[in-house]
């Protein structure tokens, strides 16, 4: 029987626990868990996937970006904890929410920003835009615009690390709404069949933020403890506070110790919140409360955590401002590199379609001879 560990009260419904306080290796972190240096340069790279989103806010609503726009703000801290996790050869799979995983895994801003603008200078070369963003020298296998549709992905990544004899593992991030899926339910079956033998090597993060678009949990599902639902596969699962940077962690180093030893799968919900709307159009948001909003926003991971790490003397005034600053040059530069790249040509539409020699470039075909070939 799968088991569960909590790890945190349960929430539905917008509520939470009350409480406030704030290149790369092998190993994504910069030093083991609690370290007040590696906090800090965690608290760096948050800080500045939320000053990337922001920007990105305002391009789409001036123009720039084009197709749909979805921002991580208020769930900074569950890819900030998962990924200093990240070992080299492991991979990363998520839906269309994935500007901060391709930052935190290293990516360029301008290169992610101008694959926003829709540039060839982009990491996809302006072909993939905000839903899918690609880069798998450093780990990230997407990016996917369909609705779990990326599950039996992450599922069959994992079985492939593991049949060619390697300890890597793969992180799989997916939404609440993702879990009413049927792709869901068959990848997580799979994943609990080869598990068993040490065979799955994923780890299920489930980045709770409350709502599906604007369907809260306790509409959408009759079972609103989430984590539980992988119990029906045999996998075991927990929960961990997702806007405590700490918090994930401690449960993020633990997990993806256990999964890579033991080549089982094993799920974390991480109880989240959403502080910027459904994506770039959802000017109004009638399904949530101003209230709701505020109540959560007290609880700001970024907040939470300035907050301890100014208790603990790693921080003051200008290291916070320094941090603020560094960030908001990074992003200015990004969107000056976005602007200054070039639109993609029209002879790469016919690129990356298929792999290998036999690429279709738009030619005709070569006509066959006398014996058809």
């Amino acid at each position: 029987m799968a088991k569960t560990k909590e790890r945190t009260d349960k929430r539905v419904g917008g509520k939470h626990p009350g409480g406030r306080a704030g290149e790369r290796t092998d190993r994504n972190g910069a030093g083991p868990v609690g370290d007040p240096e590696h906090l800090v340069e965690l608290y760096r790279q948050m800080v500045l996937v939320r000053t990337f989103e922001t920007a990105c806010q305002r391009s789409f609503r001036k123009g720039k970006i084009g197709g749909y726009l979805h921002l991580y703000t208020g769930e900074e801290a569950v890819a900030a904890g998962f990924l200093s996790a990240f070992r080299r050869g492991d991979r990363v799979i998520t839906g269309y929410r994935d500007h901060a995983h391709a930052l935190l895994l290293g990516c360029e801003p301008g290169a992610v920003m101008a694959e926003l603008y829709g540039r060839r200078d982009g990491l996809v070369r302006g072909k993939g835009g905000s839903m899918h963003l690609f880069a798998v020298d450093r780990g990230l296998w997407g990016g996917y615009g369909i609705v779990g549709g990326h599950i039996p992905l992450g599922v069959g990544f994992a079985y492939a690390l593991r049949y060619r004899g390697t300890d890597h593992i793969c992180q799989l991030y997916l939404g609440d709404g993702a879990m009413q899926t049927g792709a869901f339910h068959e990848a997580a079956n799979l994943a609990g069949l080869w598990g068993a033998d040490g065979r799955c090597p994923v780890v299920f993060i489930v980045e709770n933020n409350q709502y599906g678009m604007g369907t809260s949990v306790p509409r959408s599902t009759a079972m609103t403890d989430l984590a539980a639902k992988f119990g029906a596969y045999g996998i075991d699962h927990e929960k961990v506070d997702g806007m405590d940077l700490e918090a994930v962690l401690d449960c993020a180093e633990r997990v993806t110790r256990q999964v890579r030893e033991s080549g089982r799968p094993y799920a974390v919900e991480a109880m989240t919140y959403r502080l910027a709307p459904h994506g770039a159009g959802d000017f109004f948001e009638k399904y949530r409360s101003k209230e709701e909003v505020d109540s959560w926003r007290d609880r700001d991971p970024l907040v939470l955590l300035e907050h301890r790490l100014r208790e603990g003397g790693a921080v003051d005034d200008a290291a916070v401002e320094e941090i603020a600053g560094g960030a908001r040059d990074e992003v200015a530069a990004a969107l000056e590199f976005a602007d200054a790249s070039e639109p993609p040509p029209i002879e790469d539409l016919y690129t990356d379609v298929y792999a290998g020699a036999d690429e279709y470039l738009g030619k005709p075909a070569e006509p066959a001879d006398e014996e058809g070939r």
